[in-house]
């Protein structure tokens, strides 16, 4: 894990496990993934974004587990789920989607599926 990754968690140490699950699931399912940590997220990308890790507060404070974590990704179509904390069109046919994450065992089977329908999406963007 990068400097940077653990400098972005200063402050929520607590949720460095959910991270660490979902950086090794997207790890071993797509490879060639790079991490850029910055200060207010952590993004995923192949040839462009397709997900990304953060503290974004998407729920009112009573609404969210502790510790969590705010996973987004890009799909092109709208998902209607109840772990869809929110989503919006950020484009024509671009949606951008919140999962708030609050235990490992969150990052499953559903999670990474919407996560490979992204980093395929992202693959085919110009």
């Amino acid at each position: 894990m990068s400097d940077d990754v653990l400098l972005f968690f200063s402050g929520h140490m607590a949720a460095l496990p959910l991270y660490e699950r979902l950086e090794g699931e997207i790890a071993r399912l797509f490879p060639d993934t790079k991490i850029e940590a910055r200060k207010t997220q952590i993004s995923f990308k192949n040839r462009h974004l397709f997900a990304c890790a953060s503290f974004l507060p998407v729920r009112p404070r009573a609404e969210r587990p502790d510790p969590y974590l705010t996973v987004t990704f890009g799909l092109g179509r709208p998902v209607c789920a109840p772990r869809i904390a929110a989503s919006t069109e950020a484009a024509p046919n671009r949606w951008t989607h919140h999962v708030l994450v609050g235990s490992p065992e969150e990052i499953d089977k559903e999670l990474l599926g919407w996560l490979r329908e992204a980093y395929e999406f992202a693959e085919k963007k110009r």
